[in-house]
């Protein structure tokens, strides 16, 4: 496990004060920011970038989402009470990680073999034990684990398929970035089929990429 130095912390931690004057953060959620630092998740000519609330290049030309957009998906998914939670699209592996720090069980799905590698390669770095990653078509789910208390999406979609639906807890939250004509808006899903718009955003199409 690696321990983050003191400046590293540093600015892991300005990066969460940053996000919480931007979008205020549940104190937990805020903590688990403080705590992973970027630079890990971005590449290496990068790094100098990685505290700031930019989205950024990655490999398999994909992008690591700003950190603004993590905080806010992290947050409307209502994660502090949840035991587990399905995230759709690895990348990186930045928002499982947040999503460590506050739950007990991450499980994420990425149909890029190279992104599962370096994920894994990443968590392994920093000691964390509680993400399962699998190389699959995310759009599937992964049933074996079901029922999840949350699911999150990390790529824009039209509709959620009802399979979902199927692999999420009574009481559960789905949140995804739904796309609608050429806008895109994160919206919060209920298992009984009931939801709210929160917001526009901008993620890569579920059909090109994640992150």
């Amino acid at each position: 496990m690696i321990y983050l130095q003191k400046l590293e912390m540093q600015k892991c931690q300005k990066m969460a004060e940053n996000i919480d004057k931007n979008f205020p953060l549940d104190p937990k959620i805020k903590k688990a920011f403080s705590e992973i630092p970027r630079e890990i998740f971005v590449p290496p000519g990068l790094k100098h970038h990685a505290y700031k609330l930019d989205a950024l290049p990655i490999a398999s030309n994909q992008w690591i989402s700003s950190p603004l957009t993590v905080a806010k998906m992290t947050q409307f998914l209502e994660p502090i009470t949840a035991d587990s939670v399905l995230e759709i699209g690895c990348g990186s592996g930045y928002q499982a990680a947040i999503l460590s720090k506050i739950v007990r069980r991450v499980f994420s799905v990425e149909r890029i073999e190279r992104l599962v590698i370096e994920a894994k390669l990443r968590f392994r770095e920093l000691g964390i034990t509680n993400i399962h990653v699998r190389y699959a078509d995310g759009m599937l789910g992964w049933r074996e684990f079901a029922p999840y208390d949350r699911i999150l999406f990390s790529a824009a979609i039209a509709e959620i398929p009802n399979r979902f639906f199927d692999q999420l807890a009574e009481n559960g939250i789905i949140v995804a970035p739904i796309k609608r004509g050429k806008k895109q808006i994160i919206t919060r899903f209920y298992k009984d089929g009931s939801k709210e718009e929160l917001e526009n955003c901008y993620f890569i199409d579920s059909k090109s990429g994640v992150e």
